[in-house]
């Protein structure tokens, strides 16, 4: 699939939650779709397996889209000649945001803040 063909769909799900983009993915009507819902779907598995993220609460914070190498094939076409068949690939990248993370780290921080206490970050894991 060529990147611009990828790209549309991305851009209308970039920023959006996890069940909100499985739910578009079902119902647009391009054939980049189908792709994009495995690739998705498949962040948000590894996600929850592996840093123990609830998929409720996931966020599609980062998606692009970059082109890949272009697959070049000859067709044979009358009198011996052939013509050239240009497939172009791509590359996509998916990054998947938990917020309640977020929320509990602006819930502490107001908290320092109200005794005006300084804050310091600890590391806390993914996102």
């Amino acid at each position: 699939m060529s990147a611009h063909k990828a790209r549309r769909v991305i851009d209308q799900i970039r920023g959006r939650s996890y069940e909100e983009t499985l739910m578009m993915l079902e119902l647009m009507p391009y054939q980049a779709c189908y792709p994009i819902f495995k690739l998705v779907y498949s962040a948000a598995a590894n996600a929850s397996h592996n840093m123990g993220f609830n998929e409720a609460s996931l966020v599609i914070s980062k998606a692009e889209v970059n082109e890949g190498t272009t697959v070049k094939k000859l067709k044979p076409r009358a009198r011996g000649r052939n013509s050239l068949i240009k497939r172009p690939t791509c590359h996509i990248t998916i990054v998947l945001k938990d917020i309640s993370l977020s929320e509990e780290l602006y819930e502490e921080y107001k908290r320092y803040e109200k005794y005006n206490l300084p804050f310091v970050l600890k590391n806390r894991g993914g996102g």
